[in-house]
């Protein structure tokens, strides 16, 4: 199976994607995790992507694309894969479509997870990560909000600067105007599922694991 993850930030892509890799035993394929191991791994695609972060530039589309279909068509993803964080860009969609062609990969599944911007807004605003164990929680639905559930240090509790209010505005401005036009491209020539991202995590993965068992059907 093979699926592509897509939503504005906050909705659980991430989340989501972790739970459907375990449940269906495919590669869950991050960017961000395929960038840090090629650098890691000093691979050729890595070494010059090192190279262009380093004198503070973005990573070019082209060599996202090739790390995509290093990752792809690795071992790892011969049961399938989930990409996370890509495309995210119409031009990163139309550069991955031939890859994904020329590897004969043509049963291709996108997911949206959706979400109003401001149910977003006051959900990561209201996020805060613990400085001793990195469990992560929204303020707002804790009981005790000085006390970490998981690790049950206090005062631990601190608010990333990407989740700030105006920071996840401008994300979502980003989202609305770069990445949304992604999902009109695929329309029509993918298998697409929609869900709601304010529900349930529980709920959210098994409205996804429905609706792939009624694809697959």
């Amino acid at each position: 199976m093979h699926i592509i993850i897509f939503g504005a930030p906050g909705v659980g892509k991430g989340t989501q994607a972790k739970i459907l890799s375990e449940k269906l035993n495919i590669r869950h394929i991050s960017t961000g995790d395929i960038l840090r191991e090629a650098v890691k791994n000093q691979t050729e695609l890595g070494m010059k992507a090192k190279s262009i972060v380093e004198n503070g530039k973005l990573v070019p589309d082209d060599i996202m694309a090739l790390l995509i279909k290093e990752a792809v068509t690795s071992k790892d993803s011969s049961n399938g894969f989930i990409l996370d964080g890509f495309p995210r860009t119409l031009n990163q969609a139309q550069i991955l479509e031939p890859i994904l062609e020329e590897i004969g990969i043509n049963d291709l599944i996108f997911i949206q997870i959706k979400a109003d911007d401001d149910k977003i807004i006051e959900r990561l605003s209201g996020r805060r990560v613990c400085s001793n164990c990195n469990f992560i929680a929204n303020i707002k639905l804790l009981k005790d909000q000085n006390r970490c559930p998981n690790c049950g240090l206090e005062n631990t509790f601190v608010k990333r600067k990407d989740d700030d209010e105006e920071v996840v505005k401008r994300r979502l401005e980003v989202y609305n105007s770069t990445t949304l036009p992604v999902l009109e491209f695929y329309k029509g020539k993918v298998s697409l599922i929609v869900v709601d991202g304010m529900k349930s995590i529980d709920t959210v993965s098994n409205q996804i694991m429905q609706e792939l068992d009624s694809i697959g059907n």
